[in-house]
This record gives C-alpha cells, structure tokens and sequence, in this order.
C-alpha cells in the first residue's frame, strides 16, 4: 500500500474512493489530518493531507514527526510526497513537474529525529542519495508512459517559511547549487529515511522564485494558486498512471 502526502494544491485526490478515516495517535501527537484509506486506480492508498483538511497548518508548524510515524504503523510500503516549489532554474518554469534528487536544508527549530530523549540511543542514517531510487524510476516511467514532461533532477532547498524568500536569499541558494525551493521537503525526507520508508518527491513548480520572473515582478498569490490548479491535473494522472502500472 502506497502512501500519498498532499501538499499546497493537493488537498484530496481525484478519483479516490475512500473507505475509511483514521485518526492517528503517535507518540509524537496527531498528524496534519485523519488518514484516508481506500483506492485510486485500483490499488489501495492511504492519503493524507499536510497542511490539514482546511490547509490551515504553516509548513514550519506541521507535525512531521506524527505524520511520517503515522504512515509507517499503518503499514505503508512507501510514501510519494507532492509539493509546490519555486523555480530558481530558467529552464523549470511555472506548471513544470520535476523529481528532486537531492535536498539542502535551510529550516531551523523544527523537530527532526526520532532519535532524541533521554532514553534514546544515537542513531545516524546515510542520506546520501535522501530519495528512493525504485520510486523515483516508477514515477518517471509512468510519466513517460501519459506523455507528461518530468523533470528527473533537481536539488531542493528547503527553507523555513512561511514567508517566501528574498531575491538575495535565492541568489545565495543558487550559489549554493539549489534549482527549487520549498517549505516542506525538510524534515519529511530524513524522517522517512529514520523509518525505513522508501521516499520519493513529485515538485510543481508554482511559480519563479524572488527576483527570477521576467518582468522582474514580485510574486502573485494568486497566480499560484492559478497554477497549482492546472498542474495537478497532471499530478494526479501521474500518481494514477503509476499505481496502474503496480501489478
């Protein structure tokens, strides 16, 4: 059974019937929103939402922690997160999917192991390659399988938020060899690799990041949400197309 994440834009999942509702305790308290069970495709699926049913939840206050532990005791088999993105690459415009491959992490103060307390061990985990290679090749294949364009690289800065960056800070996460940024990559991704969670991200880049439009504007909300609203069309017959192909 695969899990989904939802991000900005993705709230619920087309065609997903759903059986039933959970909402899960952990140790670490609730997740963003009960989990949905059911099927898309064909295949079973389990859903949840990141930032809450009513996307209420600020990236830098979501409960990665509850989330990824409430995924892996449901029995997950992996986890596909989707997450809007701002394009610090010329060639990755807005409405553009693309499957990051590395992460460079910017947050602070957000919970980030299972690993801490006093009666935990130390316990450090290889995160070299921070996203499932058998995912990543499973959604690129049904990608080429619809026709749909997906970027196969891409190294993601995850920031703070949840303001949006300045047109400095994205010249310095250029520099430091960043193409997207977001809000939420971290520390989902290192929290699935603690749990042994194959990990995979489908990025939709929403919009040009600070000071890399065109027309030198700043960044409309609205057109955002304008394009997330298109693009997860594709998302959707993505994630479909490679559940499909899971025989």
């Amino acid at each position: 059974m695969l899990a989904i994440i939802g991000g900005s834009g993705l709230a619920q999942l087309a065609g997903f019937e759903i059986s039933r509702r959970h909402m899960a305790r952990t140790p670490y308290g609730e997740p963003s929103a009960a989990l949905s069970f059911g099927h898309l495709a064909g295949r079973p699926v389990v859903f949840l939402a990141r930032h809450g049913d009513q996307h209420s939840i600020p990236p830098h206050q979501v409960n990665y922690r509850a989330n990824l532990w409430a995924l892996a005791d449901a029995r997950v088999l992996g986890v596909v997160a989707v997450a809007a993105v701002g394009s610090i690459r010329a060639d990755l415009k807005p409405g553009d999917l693309v499957l990051p491959d590395q992460i460079i992490d910017y947050t602070w103060g957000r919970p980030s192991t299972f690993h801490e307390g006093p009666d935990a061990a130390v316990a450090h985990v290889d995160f070299t390659e921070p996203y499932d290679h058998a995912l990543r090749r499973r959604l690129l294949a049904a990608a080429a399988a619809i026709g749909t364009r997906l970027g196969d690289a891409a190294v993601y800065a995850a920031t703070q938020g949840p303001r949006l960056e300045s047109a400095a800070e994205i010249n310095r996460l250029e520099r430091d060899g960043a193409d997207v940024v977001g809000m939420t990559g971290m520390p989902e991704a290192a929290l699935a690799r603690e749990l042994g969670l194959p990990y995979a991200a489908i990025n939709v880049v929403a919009n040009y990041a600070a000071g890399r439009s065109e027309s030198g504007a700043g960044i409309s909300l609205e057109a955002i949400h304008a394009v997330l609203a298109g693009s997860m069309q594709q998302v959707h017959a993505l994630i479909e197309r490679m559940l499909s192909d899971d025989e």
